[in-house]
């Protein structure tokens, strides 16, 4: 895992500059700073919509006594996709803009839940002693 990372870190700079270098030559730099300014303001405002769709759901499964699962990854994803929307270039808006739109979302979200392993324990509140009160957790009884 730690060499992808790595990997990762040095390949996504390098695509990007790249990306940015053949973009200004062909509609110059000025354009181009313009448009990475842009795609980052249109992307947080559609981060913010969704965001919002997704703790309205979220919410509302609450409310309904239901674990917001889906919507938590949701939301985890929708994290992600700010990030990379806020990053200047255009390979990581495109990666931005992929996450926000719902269906290619969704689809992850579904790819990740299906990997995961919940498990739960539930356990039983201990009794109260008999005999004596309890306080703080240590029980105390007279001796008459």
């Amino acid at each position: 895992m730690f060499p992808f990372i790595v990997v990762l870190f040095l390949a996504v700079p390098i695509v990007e500059i790249y990306l940015l270098i053949q973009v200004g030559q062909v509609i110059g730099a000025g354009w181009t700073i313009l448009l990475v300014v842009l795609t980052a303001v249109i992307g947080v405002w559609l981060l913010r919509i969704q965001g919002l769709s997704t703790l309205t759901r979220a919410q509302q499964k609450l409310q309904a006594n239901e674990m917001p699962a889906r919507e938590i990854l949701e939301g985890m994803a929708l994290v992600v996709a700010g990030a990379f929307l806020l990053t200047p270039g255009f390979f990581t808006d495109t990666i931005g803009f992929l996450l926000l739109f719902p269906p290619t979302r969704i689809a992850l979200v579904n790819l990740v839940a299906s990997r995961m392993v919940v498990s739960a324990t539930m356990q039983r509140k201990p009794r109260a002693p008999q005999g004596g009160d309890v306080i703080d957790g240590v029980n105390y009884h007279r001796e008459d």
